[in-house]
Parts: C-alpha cells; structure tokens; sequence
C-alpha cells in the first residue's frame, strides 16, 4: 500500500502537487494519468525515493519512504522506467537476476532460492524459453516483459512503472496491462503506473489516480469514468474522452 499525507511536491516556486493526501490500495492495478508536464514521472519518483525534495509524508507498508535506507527502498519497492534496455550480450536471465540484487551476499553470489526466483518469475511474464536470448534481439514488448519480470524478482509488495507502454503498438500495451492487472490480483501487488493510454486505463485497471495540478484526484476507475474530471482536464487538448463508450480519439478541438 502506498500513503501520501498532506503530499507537496515541486520544482523551485512551481508546484506540481500541494497538500495531497491519497492511498493506493494493495492488491490492485492503478494507472496515474495527466497531461504531459503535470508531474506523473516526478511523484512516480519521489514515491521511489529517487526524485525531488518534497514535503509531507510518502508512506510504503506503513513505512515512511524519507527514513528508508537504500536496502529497504529496495525490498518494498522496484521501479521500471520508460527507458529501453538493449545492451548486447546481456541474457534476459541475467537482467531478471538483476532483482535479487538486495538479498544476495556481498559479491552478488545468487543461491539456488535466487535462481528458482529469476525462473519463476520470467514465467510470470510469459518470457521463460527467452532465458537465454540476448536483450538486443527482441522486440519492445518482448523486453518491457522482462523488465517487469526484473521486477517481480525483486520480491517487493510495490512495483512502480513509468509509462511501461511507450514504444508499443496497441495490441502490446493491451497485453502488457493485462499481464500486470494479473499480477496484481493474483501477486496482491500494488501497482501503479503512468500512462497516456486513458481507455486502457478505465478498461483494465482497478483505479485511476489523476493529477490535476495542484490536485490529485483518486478514484475507482468506474468513478472516474463518469466524474466529469478528465473531460474537464482534457477539454482543451486534441485528446478527446468519450465517457460513455470509454473511448479515446484524437482532433483539434475549435474554440467559439
């Protein structure tokens, strides 16, 4: 579970998000959304330990993140970025096992435990017969699995995904969302994950956080569809949202 009490968070005099205070659920699959420069990746982060100063409180499992030393950060939380992997020669096993780093001894010697770990959880994904194959030589999809399976090795209550669809064609970012709903319902993770993809979200995931500076607004994803909020938020932009069919389309919206 994830806690923000009374959450500031910003850059110099520009705030990005003030006085929030939200609770995203164990157990669930949430999709954070907004428009672009609103701050999706920069809470992602903070919530991670890894961004900008803020005030207030992130709690993970009841623990505030600000007293975590680096270990335990490690231990409640894995966090995917947006960036592709493709370095050559790296075996997909070997960046899976790169998630047991926090539980291994001090030179990174993995036990039979770790091992049975890295395979179970390239399974998870769906990517077990790609053990071996080399991270350059797949596609983007094929490595978004992995770095979720990285994830999952990692053994946290909380995986944290920074617009884990970019780079994917339709059909992919359906199966990726999917993949991590299951993981979420049947792992009792809580997930939360920036995207831009406003039908995935209301269609696949459990709830909707929406930043609406300074604001956060967290809701069940049927709540949410017929809040009013993201038609308000999105009116001026060329993304359009149809809440009655849940669908999103995209033109220039005219001005009387």
């Amino acid at each position: 579970m994830i806690e923000l009490s009374n959450l500031t968070i910003g850059y110099g005099r520009r705030v990005l998000l003030g006085d929030v205070t939200a609770t995203i659920p164990s157990g669930s699959l949430t999709a954070l959304i907004g428009r672009n420069g609103t701050g999706k990746s920069t809470l992602l982060r903070a919530i991670a330990g890894i961004g900008a100063p803020y005030s207030g409180q992130i709690s993970v499992g009841g623990t505030p993140v600000s007293g975590m030393s680096a270990r335990q950060r490690a231990e409640a939380m894995a966090f995917v970025s947006t960036g592709r992997t493709r370095i050559p020669n790296l075996r997909c096993c070997d960046v899976v096992a790169i998630g047991r780093a926090p539980y291994t001894d001090w030179i990174g010697r993995m036990s039979a435990a770790d091992r049975a770990i890295v395979e179970r959880s390239l399974a998870a994904v769906g990517m077990e017969s790609y053990a071996h194959r080399t991270m350059d030589r797949m596609s983007d999809g094929e490595c978004q699995r992995v770095m979720i399976a990285r994830a999952l090795a990692q053994s946290t209550p909380v995986i944290l995904l920074d617009e884990p669809t970019s780079f994917l064609d339709m059909p992919a970012r359906y199966e990726l969302c999917s993949l991590l709903s299951r993981l979420a319902h049947q792992e009792g993770k809580c997930i939360l994950f920036s995207t831009h993809e406003l039908d995935i979200a209301l269609s696949l995931c459990d709830s909707v956080a929406l930043i609406d500076p300074p604001r956060l607004h967290c809701l069940p994803a049927a709540e949410m569809r017929h809040s009013g909020l993201m038609e308000r938020l999105f009116e001026s932009a060329t993304v359009c949202y149809d809440a009655t069919t849940s669908t999103v389309s995209y033109r220039k919206i005219q001005k009387d």
